[in-house]
């Protein structure tokens, strides 16, 4: 998938055509992180950065002990990725990409929703307990060293960053 900040200086592709998985997060902490209702967070395996040069970084501690590294532009402030270092895992957010099917995503921390959630969409009130392998909190995730993408293409997922 194709990806951008607000200004254009930071563009990249995501691995797989389609994430993984797909969270729409009503938690406080990602309300203040988008300055909205929610989150967005498409899963997909670790890919190397775009332009470092082009990028800052906010880490954040997390309940494990661990931080949350939150890629962001700096010229226009957009945030990307969310990642922790050692995690085969991202979070990229889901308003820089393009083409992004919402339709499949799932709500977690429903139960701090300030819109309202559609009737079908598959839903928890804390952290999701489907597809928890890729929960959007990134410090909880169980990491294989391989994924395979939407059409079964097999992903290495090792990357240092």
């Amino acid at each position: 998938m194709d990806a951008s900040c607000q200004c254009g200086a930071v563009t990249f592709k995501t691995p797989l055509r389609h994430p993984l998985a797909l969270y729409i997060c009503h938690c406080a902490e990602c309300r203040r992180q988008t300055s909205s209702a929610f989150g967005v967070s498409a899963i997909f395996p670790r890919f190397p950065l775009p332009s470092e040069a082009l990028l800052s970084c906010y880490k954040r501690p997390n309940p494990n002990g661990e931080f949350l590294e939150c890629y962001f532009c700096k010229q226009c402030g957009t945030r990307l990725i969310h990642s922790t270092a050692g995690k085969n895992f991202v979070s990229v957010k889901g308003g820089c990409l393009e083409g992004l099917d919402w339709s499949k995503a799932i709500h977690i921390w429903t139960k701090s929703a300030m819109v309202p959630i559609p009737e079908d969409a598959t839903r928890s009130e804390e952290e999701c307990s489907v597809f928890e392998a890729f929960c959007s909190s990134q410090e909880s995730l169980d990491q294989p060293h391989t994924v395979r993408g939407a059409t079964g293409e097999r992903v290495s997922s090792k990357h240092n960053w």
